[in-house]
């Protein structure tokens, strides 16, 4: 089971600090994170990067993006 984060519609730096939050929140796990620019995918993507979480898929889905993020422990 995941948890969805929806940011879309929200700019920078909103949708990395919803995402940042989630993960606080569970620590581990699978997140999905919906964006719908470029540049919030880049950064949502670094962020988890960044904070020990594999970025595991980048969909498209219409003008949106679709990230999974997880993190085993």
């Amino acid at each position: 089971m995941s948890t969805v984060v929806d940011t879309r519609g929200l700019s920078c730096p909103q949708p990395v600090i919803m995402t940042l939050h989630e993960m606080k929140k569970i620590n581990k796990g699978v997140i999905v994170i919906r964006v719908d620019t470029d540049t919030a995918k880049e950064n949502v993507s670094r962020a988890a990067q960044a904070q020990g979480w594999q970025v595991a898929d980048i969909q498209p889905e219409d003008e949106d993006y679709r990230i999974t993020i997880r993190k085993e422990s």
